[in-house]
């Protein structure tokens, strides 16, 4: 046998050993025989690297890196679905579709909705490429991602174009899992798991995403009635026999009541599933009737998705534990009996101060009800006053600073800790300089700065940039090792040269976001010609009051500020605005008041106000008589129906694309 047929024979037999164990959960082989196989493969390839292929079950475990992601036009638009709330909205969903085709009853087909990316393969024979679903139009190729997906087949045995299109998510365990490398690395954990997917996906490195553990559900086969099939339930299982993942807790229902029971049922199996669901996806399922109900400019009206309520539990709040910030800002925080909310297990929720803990009528030993607000911040509802049982403390405020012991001084709600040599303080303002909207400096999250403050690696922002010093006693500590500490000390040299406003936003200073940040960079081009700013002149800037302006000019007054940034600039770091405010003047959005709402496929919401705010918009997050348009993506809310009421101009994804080119 000749390499060429050798390799082709193992790629066959591999792939068929993936199907097995990834989408069948049956596999027939030993894990010993599969990496056999696999390190012939391997070397097979190594040694006659012309028989080499991307789709390579070999390729399986990622390693290419790219610059960027090219983009890929899609063959058809890639829609978002309406939304149903309640079963009034799936009852009226049901007439309109049963009106258009003159039908008493309409199959359905009831899916779960998954919480992960959409994706798009499209193959002949081989897979072409996987694009995400972008802007509906374009999306971007990350076929190098998607293929170290073992479910995800290379190849499949049917002739011509053939286009799928599912989501790919992270399941709970890898989700978990990789919390838990990251937690100990000190880096930021993932709030959920289609952050975690979406994260995973982008990825340059096709390595990084290989091992995160993702996986995918295939749902709608696009163009399958060019292969004679009518029935979106008979093009699942087309898609099975192909050997694609197809989700198997899929019902086709004979009627609108049938799909409310299946809702039902699976609101409450939801949290034994082991993926994150958040709604359930309704489907005609004759699709030859599709182009007879038709679409909207962003929907289908033959399918909708029913989006569930946020999650509540209860769950006994243990304690109340305050926390000192980078400001002085002291924070009681509720720490709860460990419960899973929303995709993921919480421990911890911010209880913002007294008055918030008093009208809540809250008690130590009380049991509560939490949800996530958003699907992400977990949030303290009310306390279940009939669990009482005679056991639960009354909330005090303290009156002393738990880290240094001083008095603490109360300003409208809040406490303060007005000592500035307070620890916990400085090393909440280290944690601030170097996260992500500031220095951006990658493995130094919380924990890490706890680590290295408290062994006298580093007191303030500028011995950070001395850290090399202390890279054999880093390398001593348990948990690090010679590539962690280098990739740390790299990231750390490289936050140098970032633009003013990071460091600006990084240093601290009251007042100071990291949008006024930008503002005030592009304004004075560097931090000298900022430092040298009278209260009158920074009045003048749209959006600079005078409290603000106060803080300012008097935090660049103090001798321990000039101090520290002399310091910093002998440490080589970049003062200088490196943006540039591209064809701001005759932008459609210069001078206008903008507000974002929903979900854009295309981007997220920080890259979206950045992208405004380089073409003079002003991005505000609430919709008044003042605003002058708002971009809508889909799950808009109530900012979408009150610019509606007020006649404000309404922006859809395409549009507010086509804009900012």
């Amino acid at each position: 046998m000749s390499p060429q047929e050798r390799v082709k024979e193992l790629t066959e037999l591999l792939e068929k050993y993936n199907y097995e164990y990834y989408v069948l959960d049956n596999p027939s082989v030993s894990d010993a025989e599969y990496d056999r196989l696999m390190q012939e493969l391997i070397a097979l390839e190594t040694k006659y690297p012309e028989l080499l292929s991307p789709l390579s079950p070999s390729q399986r475990v990622g390693g290419q890196v790219q610059d960027e992601f090219k983009k890929v036009t899609h063959q058809r638009m890639m829609l978002s679905l309406a939304n149903a709330f309640n079963e009034d909205d799936l009852y009226d969903f049901d007439r309109k579709v049963r009106e258009v085709i003159g039908q008493d009853k309409v199959d359905y087909m009831a899916e779960m909705k998954i919480d992960g990316l959409g994706m798009s393969l499209v193959y002949n024979k081989k897979l072409v490429y996987a694009a995400t679903r972008g802007d509906g139009t374009i999306g971007e190729d990350v076929t190098s991602n998607v293929i170290t997906i073992k479910s995800v087949p290379s190849h499949i045995d049917v002739d011509g174009d053939f286009e799928i299109r599912g989501e790919v998510f992270m399941p709970k365990k890898s989700l978990n899992k990789l919390n838990a490398e990251r937690e100990l690395t000190g880096e930021p954990l993932f709030a959920n798991a289609r952050n975690a997917a979406a994260g995973s996906i982008r990825q340059l490195d096709s390595a990084v995403a290989a091992s995160r553990g993702l996986d995918a559900f295939w749902y709608y086969f696009v163009n399958a009635r060019d292969f004679g099939i009518r029935y979106h339930s008979e093009a699942l299982k087309f898609a099975d026999k192909l050997g694609f993942k197809t989700n198997p807790e899929r019902r086709l229902c004979h009627g609108i009541d049938e799909v409310i029971e299946y809702i039902k049922e699976y609101t409450i199996k939801r949290p034994d599933l082991a993926y994150d669901i958040d709604g359930v996806v309704v489907k005609v399922d004759d699709m030859s009737l599709y182009d007879k109900l038709g679409y909207t400019a962003k929907t289908p009206r033959w399918a909708i998705a029913y989006k569930f309520p946020p999650e509540e539990v209860i769950t006994k709040l243990t304690d109340i534990i305050f926390t000192v910030g980078r400001t002085g800002k002291i924070t009681p925080n509720a720490v709860l009996e460990p419960v899973r909310v929303a995709g993921s297990t919480v421990q911890r929720a911010t209880l913002h101060n007294e008055d918030f803990i008093n009208e809540k009528g809250l008690m130590i030993g009380d049991y509560v009800v939490l949800r996530k607000a958003g699907d992400v911040i977990p949030e303290v509802v009310r306390p279940v006053i009939e669990k009482r049982d005679g056991t639960q403390v009354p909330f005090e405020m303290i009156g002393n600073c738990p880290e240094c012991g001083m008095p603490l001084v109360r300003k409208d709600a809040m406490h303060f800790c007005v000592n500035p040599s307070c620890p916990a303080k400085r090393i909440e303002g280290i944690i601030h300089f170097a996260s992500k909207d500031a220095m951006d400096i990658e493995g130094m999250g919380e924990k890490v700065v706890e680590q290295f403050f408290n062994q006298g690696f580093f007191t303030n922002i500028v011995e950070i940039y001395k850290l090399f010093d202390h890279r054999d006693e880093i390398i001593s500590l348990d948990g690090w090792q010679s590539k962690s500490i280098d990739n740390l000390l790299d990231s750390i040299d490289k936050s140098k040269h970032n633009s003013m406003e990071k460091l600006l936003f990084g240093l601290g200073i009251k007042e100071v976001g990291a949008k006024m940040a930008k503002t005030l960079s592009r304004i004075y081009g560097n931090l000298d010609n900022l430092a040298k700013a009278t209260e009158e002149e920074l009045l003048e800037i749209p959006d600079v009051g005078p409290v603000l302006a106060k803080s300012l000019t008097l935090w660049f007054s103090k001798e321990e500020n000039q101090k520290l940034i002399e310091d910093l600039r002998n440490e080589g770091l970049n003062f200088e605005f490196l943006g540039t405010i591209s064809k701001a003047a005759n932008s459609y959005f210069s001078g206008k008041t903008v507000v974002l709402t929903g979900t854009l496929d295309s981007m997220g919401r920080k890259e979206a106000t950045e992208k405004l705010e380089n073409l003079g918009a002003k991005v505000t997050g609430s919709v008044s008589k003042a605003t002058d348009c708002v971009v809508a993506g889909h799950d808009a809310g109530s900012k979408l129906d009150k610019a509606q009421t007020l006649g404000i101009t309404v922006l859809d994804e395409t549009e507010f694309l086509e804009l900012i080119k």
